[in-house]
């Protein structure tokens, strides 16, 4: 997955939570924070000020806070959305990476750790919160057969029923 999908779940569990949508400033927060930029950076390339991007960035930290139901700042953004939708996130960071001698940029790669907090109430009940965490998982069979781990440790890892592991097309 790239950073746009990581956008997605994030506008996700926004919108079942407060019912409003991220703006452009605020996903290119989210997304210069994973990608550990300053918002001196952030505010230059969406043509605003500093000072507006240090705003909109603590008032988004706030209302990230809310929705995950844990304190989220600019450094620990990435481990709150890793934990909150079981992913492990990575942005370039090839000494990190599972996958050698590619060049990854604004990936997700599903991890074997689960989670260890629980998620917050109005996301277990959300319908479209699992849907997309599902497709997710879904989503990472393919890459996890790469990695040469069977359909049963696949289907451990991910927690899907083997038969739907099964039923993922090899070549996607």
């Amino acid at each position: 997955m790239h950073v746009h999908e990581v956008l997605q779940f994030v506008e996700k569990a926004v919108y079942a939570k407060t019912g409003k949508r991220l703006n452009d400033l605020q996903r290119a927060i989210i997304e210069g924070t994973l990608k550990r930029q300053k918002y001196d950076d952030i505010a230059e390339n969406c043509g605003c000020s500093a000072g507006h991007a240090k705003d909109v960035g603590y008032e988004l930290l706030q209302m990230l806070s809310d929705v995950f139901d844990e304190p989220v700042d600019k450094g620990n953004l990435k481990s709150v959305l890793e934990r909150q939708g079981n992913l492990n996130i990575s942005f370039g960071d090839r000494s990190k990476s599972m996958i050698n001698n590619h060049n990854i940029i604004g990936c997700i790669n599903m991890g074997s750790e689960q989670p260890t907090t629980t998620q917050n109430k109005s996301q277990s009940e959300n319908p479209e919160f699992q849907r997309v965490k599902n497709k997710a998982r879904i989503e990472a069979v393919g890459k996890l057969r790469q990695f040469g781990l069977s359909d049963e440790q696949i289907a451990e890892v991910l927690e899907l029923p083997l038969d739907v592991v099964k039923q993922v097309d090899f070549q996607e």
